[in-house]
């Protein structure tokens, strides 16, 4: 019997152990890297650092040469393959005990597909008193009608250090424009602020490298290190949700392609006063801060330089063909395919996660209580110093089609419509994602809102109003790039007909049994 017993349980070990194997190989605690880590983290992290979740259609992201030239993956941000070495990390054993760890490093990846680069580095420090700006995070009522130039960023020489211990190599240059023109492109950017920050990093030898030996994130501090890794971030229409998602997936991949092992500290490097949309930023990272908020230098023991938000898939593809279409994780696992690609979904989810939303691996259930049918608004609102409160018309009639579709949903016999009123600027960041996610229609004219459909379920079928002076493929792109049900109404200018609106929407509805 106790033979028996013993067969048993050692049966159940096997099977859990190829379990724990297959699920932890398919949700890596970071991405595979080609290369020695220059950085070695603590095992015993401090509470204030928020992990990873666990996302359905997370894939492993590596650094393969080999990833395609212009293939979804390199698109979507796992094509960062090209690595340049501009200092590099002297070994842990000749780390000398009690200067902060050592001289610094710094190396970028650099990415032909985006012509963009993701930098990072070792005992770097920032010098806000070097960088000229407005203070950033203010209430926007107390800035109306600050300049844009005030908010971005100028970086005196120095504004960042990195340490060496070589005092000959004193107040020089970390790269020259040739580097900058190979990798750190201005492209289409009359002001590349990324590529101003990394022109101004000097070198500066241990001598007169000091920061106190500090664990917290406090901004009050004079002179401190951030022991986690701590993303910098520039941003410019900072207030305009596409643009700001642009930031946000720009972030995320940044964080993965460094093989981050838990979500770093951010910190923006620019002087834009605090927006709604900075309740997802602080859902996102492990906390959130402003350059000129710190009281005087600060040290990173890993900064990451994240790409701006123009060089991502979701702003390329504004003006160039990305042939990409959304598919499941587990498929591609199985099947690659270049020309598919689910990263968008895996983004979704992790927006979805940062604010504790529920995740299936297959499919989230919509509200058994019938269908949403979210119609997202355009409302006044002030969105930032230089915005006079009133949002351009893309559908003049938006409130008369709203009723048709609320009055038309109330009759409705066959199945039960819940028709959400998509208020978004008067509503709490995590309200806005919730709704979405119950979404099973999500109806709008062209407009920034929309690009909450990256948090859209699969299933999800998006309707689109568009006016004859806003047809730009914003939102068909990003259902496509998601595998999600795209239907556009074209007008001939901003006044949509409500029957014509009603057919869509009953047309589609059909599809779901009703």
């Amino acid at each position: 019997m106790n033979s028996k017993k013993l067969k048993i349980l050692l049966a159940l070990f096997a099977i859990n152990s190829v379990s724990l194997y297959l699920y932890f190989s398919s949700h890596p605690d970071q991405p595979r890297h080609n290369q020695t880590p220059a950085y070695h983290y603590s095992n015993n992290l401090p509470l204030s650092v928020k992990p990873w979740p666990i996302l359905p259609s997370y894939l492993p992201w590596s650094q393969n040469p080999n990833v395609p030239f212009r293939s979804c993956e390199a698109y979507f941000g796992n094509g960062f393959t090209h690595r340049v070495d501009l200092l590099k990390p002297i070994s842990e054993t000749n780390r000398k005990l009690g200067d902060g760890g050592g001289a610094g490093w710094f190396r970028c990846f650099y990415s032909e597909t985006l012509r963009s680069s993701i930098c990072e580095g070792g005992s770097i420090r920032m010098v806000p008193g070097r960088i000229l700006m407005s203070k950033g995070g203010e209430k926007l009522e107390s800035v109306i009608g600050r300049g844009e130039d005030e908010e971005l960023p100028n970086f005196e020489a120095g504004a960042f250090e990195i340490k060496v211990n070589d005092r000959s190599r004193n107040g020089k240059r970390l790269v020259d424009e040739k580097f900058l023109n190979n990798y750190v492109q201005e492209g289409a950017i009359d002001r590349h602020t990324m590529r101003g920050l990394v022109d101004s990093i000097r070198l500066a030898d241990a001598t007169e490298f000091t920061c106190s030996k500090v664990f917290f994130f406090f901004p009050d501090m004079l002179n401190m290190w951030i022991e986690e890794p701590t993303l910098l971030v520039t941003r410019y229409e900072y207030a305009n949700v596409f643009h700001t998602v642009t930031d946000w997936y720009s972030a995320y991949v940044a964080s993965r392609v460094t093989g981050l092992p838990n979500r770093p500290h951010l910190v923006f490097v620019d002087g834009h006063c605090e927006t709604q949309l900075e309740e997802m930023w602080r859902a996102l990272f492990s906390s959130l801060n402003y350059a000129k908020n710190f009281s005087g230098p600060v040290c990173f023991r890993h900064a990451i330089l994240s790409p701006l938000g123009y060089e991502t898939a979701l702003f390329g593809g504004l003006t160039e063909n990305i042939n990409c279409h959304g598919a499941s994780a587990h498929d591609l696992w199985q099947n690659p395919d270049d020309r598919k690609t689910a990263r968008l979904s895996e983004f979704g989810e992790m927006i979805r996660a940062a604010f504790g939303l529920p995740l299936d691996r297959h499919h989230i259930p919509k509200p058994v209580s019938g269908h949403n049918i979210l119609f997202v608004r355009r409302e006044d609102y002030l969105a930032h110093p230089r915005h006079g409160g009133k949002v351009q018309t893309r559908l003049s009639n938006e409130q008369v089609v709203f009723d048709s579709v609320k009055n038309w949903a109330s009759k409705h016999l066959d199945c039960k419509l819940n028709i959400i009123n998509g208020l978004f600027a008067h509503m709490p960041m995590k309200e806005q994602v919730r709704a979405i996610q119950d979404a099973s229609v999500i109806i709008g004219a062209h407009g920034a809102g929309l690009t909450h459909i990256v948090s859209a379920t699969p299933g999800t079928v998006i309707l689109e109003i568009i006016s004859s002076e806003y047809r730009r493929p914003h939102f068909e792109l990003i259902a496509g790039w998601k595998g999600l049900e795209y239907h556009p109404i074209y007008l001939g200018g901003s006044y949509a007909d409500p029957p014509v609106v009603l057919d869509k929407l009953k047309s589609i509805l059909r599809s779901f049994g009703c």
